[in-house]
């Protein structure tokens, strides 16, 4: 039996918190799908094509990941990729506050389905997109913040 998770979420852009949590998650698993999730109310920064080349150049040294865009709900997602693990990289306890109600929603809706949470490294836990794109926006320095391959 093939283990096979999904680490949903928008990448825009790809960071360095979200490369530590996929490189740390990916012996736990035989295949990790980075999935990003299409939302027609969120506007993003970044062009969906953009955004999976980035991911495509950060884990070209890793057999074990994939990318594929989706919209709808992230379990039926994962229901049709026979991904029955979910990962969530956690920075601090409003995350996990945030996370533990979406993974016992997504549990409610498919029992076969389990929530991993991971969490951050302490030295990447204030990193977040949100704040990257903010960086971006504004012309400050980020490109540490970002994975090597795409800085």
């Amino acid at each position: 039996m093939t283990n096979i998770a999904v680490f949903p979420g928008t990448f825009d852009p790809i960071t360095v918190g979200h490369e530590d949590i996929i490189n740390r998650s990916s012996p736990l698993f035989d295949e990790i799908i980075v999935a990003i999730g299409i939302n027609t109310k969120k506007t993003t920064l970044f062009p969906i094509e953009t955004r999976i080349e980035w991911i495509q150049k950060t884990f070209a040294n890793n057999p074990k990941i994939s990318i594929q865009s989706y919209e709808g709900l992230t379990v039926d997602f994962c229901k049709k990729n026979n991904a029955k693990f979910l990962i969530r990289g956690l920075r601090n306890g409003s995350d996990f506050d945030y996370e533990s109600h979406i993974a016992q929603l997504n549990k409610a809706l498919w029992n076969d389905i389990e929530t991993i949470f991971i969490t951050s490294s302490p030295e990447l836990s204030y990193i977040s997109s949100t704040l990257v794109r903010d960086l971006i926006i504004h012309q400050a320095d980020y490109q540490r913040y970002l994975p090597a391959g795409i800085r």
